[in-house]
């Protein structure tokens, strides 16, 4: 069973589109990097009780889309399946790894929206 995840948080960059070689065919990946920070209520405010920084893969279609809308300080909601990333380090030939996330959704944060912009069906203007 794969380990889900969902989460709020902020870019800490802009994204990063790529296209990348999967099975003899290019795929579009977006590479986000966010704070998922954890907010606790302290009298009519909150305060920050300590996050945790995470690099998010978005594919497909919308990576492209997202790559062009998101931009560093989006606040988003995030939904995807947690992997552990191995790999041999080119410089030392240490094994490395790290744990980041297969998003399988990456939603805007209404609290920050101030214009919304729609286009029709097919994607057209």
């Amino acid at each position: 069973m794969a380990n889900r995840f969902e989460g709020r948080g902020n870019l800490g960059n802009d994204p990063v589109l790529k296209y990348v070689d999967v099975a003899n065919e290019k795929r579009a990946v977006c590479e986000l990097r966010i704070y998922f920070d954890r907010q606790v209520q302290d009298g009519d405010d909150y305060r920050e009780q300590g996050g945790f920084w995470l690099n998010v893969a978005y594919w497909g279609k919308r990576a492209e889309t997202a790559s062009k809308l998101l931009a560093k300080g989006c606040r988003v909601l995030v939904t995807g399946t947690l992997v552990n990333e191995e790999w041999t380090d080119r410089d030392s030939g240490e094994e490395r790894s790290r744990l980041m996330l297969n998003a399988s959704s990456v939603d805007l944060d209404m609290i920050r929206i101030t214009a919304v912009k729609f286009t029709d069906r097919k994607g057209e203007e």
